[in-house]
């Protein structure tokens, strides 16, 4: 097995465990890892074929917990976004691009990692903070394939527990997803290098989700998920580093 195969796999398992456990986090993980050995443009696409198969199985296992009103508003808004994504996406300014990623990965991880007081609690949903929200998460969708941190900080506003969040991301990363893998097959970016690296990945990829799933109906903290965001900051910290000498 090729040193780049073998270290892709990796990423994908571990991003595909964050993902299937917590309900987001897998392309803040994988895009910026995968984006030291494969193109941005490689990277992106197949973050997005990754999040497709991991929503399609977590939809199946859980649906009922999916909170269908709030994952419609949010993928409405979402495909306004995306078109504006790929235009970042496609632009010939990937070291600005890497920066932007590296800033962005640091200051979300901080900001996760020091909140001591809750956000605004919302009681039912909000038809601005759902369009907000949902519009944000399309431009990163379409741009890094990362539509997550705009749908956690709804998430967390409407007091969702663990299991209903990560099952009503997935109702709406199912469909999202399935667009913005559109969107780069019509700009010519799902390549056969992105087919290539999904089909190497499903035999790592499928056990991770049940895995996932495993810690998810265990979670009672979040010692877990502060030691990703130290590690996303570490990550971002390296793209900072890296757009410098692109």
């Amino acid at each position: 097995m090729e040193f780049v195969t073998a270290y892709v796999l990796l990423v994908i398992f571990i991003a595909t465990l964050i993902r299937s456990a917590f309900g987001f986090g897998e392309a803040l993980f994988a895009v910026p890892l995968l984006a030291f050995r494969l193109p941005l443009t490689v990277a992106t696409p197949l973050a997005v074929l990754i999040s497709i198969t991991i929503a399609g199985v977590v939809v199946v296992q859980d649906w009922q917990k999916i909170h269908w009103r709030s994952a419609g508003w949010l993928l409405t808004a979402t495909l306004f976004g995306t078109p504006l994504g790929l235009l970042l996406l496609t632009s010939r300014h990937q070291g600005a691009l890497k920066l932007t990623l590296g800033l962005f990965l640091i200051g979300f991880s901080v900001y996760c990692l020091r909140r001591r007081t809750k956000l605004p609690q919302l009681k039912s949903d909000s038809r601005a903070w759902l369009l907000g929200c949902g519009l944000f998460a399309g431009v990163l969708g379409g741009a890094y394939g990362m539509n997550g941190p705009p749908l956690v900080i709804y998430g967390t506003m409407r007091n969702w527990t663990p299991q209903h969040f990560r099952a009503t991301l997935q109702g709406y990363f199912l469909p999202a997803s399935v667009v913005g893998m559109l969107g780069y097959w019509l700009r010519g970016l799902w390549v056969p290098a992105v087919t290539h690296y999904y089909l190497e990945s499903l035999p790592v990829m499928l056990p991770a989700i049940f895995v996932g799933r495993i810690v998810n109906h265990s979670l009672h903290g979040r010692s877990f998920v502060s030691a990703v965001y130290v590690c996303l900051a570490g990550i971002g910290a390296a793209l900072l580093m890296q757009s410098t000498m692109t």
